[in-house]
């Protein structure tokens, strides 16, 4: 049975592992969550489960959304996502999943999104070095050379430079799950995961694992 699941990241810690070596680990608070539709080819052209995440009032959704959350007969989700599993009958709507559907030692992919930093620099956003830091240099953290002058006469693309950094959507893989707390809903992923403390992140099983 394919296994997946949204959490919201806490921030990260550390524990101690059996043979007392410290682990860092970030604390996730996966679910817990509920199946609002099951999506089939013969009605959606695809197979996935619609998964919401966040109990929320019904004033702050649309007409489409009450009727989904209505026919599977839960109450109004702030987050929808959709797994792609090979089999998704296992699953009906109004079933609820919670964080110990993973067990320790699962491998998982987590995915979030990324710190934005906003406009940077090259050195900031490419670990570039500086130019020099003498008084006679009036060029320090530049971009630097751009290219040859006579051929090819033009910026390659995907050269390094200056712009918007982070934001963007990440997935880390192979993490391992190192501890389960299904009375608080936590689950303690082996790592750093993509994201600020209380944004977004989804679970899956390892496509590697």
């Amino acid at each position: 049975m394919d296994k997946a699941i949204i959490g919201k990241k806490l921030g990260m810690s550390q524990i101690f592992g059996d043979n007392g070596i410290v682990i860092p680990v970030t604390v996730i608070e996966a679910g817990p969550c509920v199946v609002t539709q099951v999506k089939t080819k013969e009605n959606d052209g695809y197979e996935a489960i619609q998964v919401g995440f966040e109990t929320i009032k019904e004033s702050k959704i649309n007409k489409p959304q009450a009727g989904i959350f209505k026919k599977a007969g839960v109450e109004p989700k702030k987050y929808l996502r959709e797994f792609r599993f090979a089999n998704c009958a296992d699953y009906k709507p109004g079933q609820e999943l919670t964080c110990d559907i993973f067990a320790e030692g699962n491998k998982v992919d987590v995915v979030g999104t990324a710190k934005g930093h906003g406009f940077s620099g090259t050195i900031q956003r490419w670990n570039m070095h500086r130019g020099p830091m003498a008084h006679g240099s009036g060029y320090h953290r530049g971009v630097g050379s751009m290219g040859s002058i006579s051929d090819p006469s033009r910026v390659f693309k995907l050269k390094r430079m200056p712009g918007q950094w982070g934001g963007e959507r990440v997935t880390i893989q192979n993490l391992t799950v190192v501890r389960v707390d299904k009375a608080r809903n936590l689950l303690l992923i082996k790592g750093a995961v993509p994201g600020k403390a209380g944004s977004l992140v989804t679970i899956k099983e390892s496509v590697k694992g």
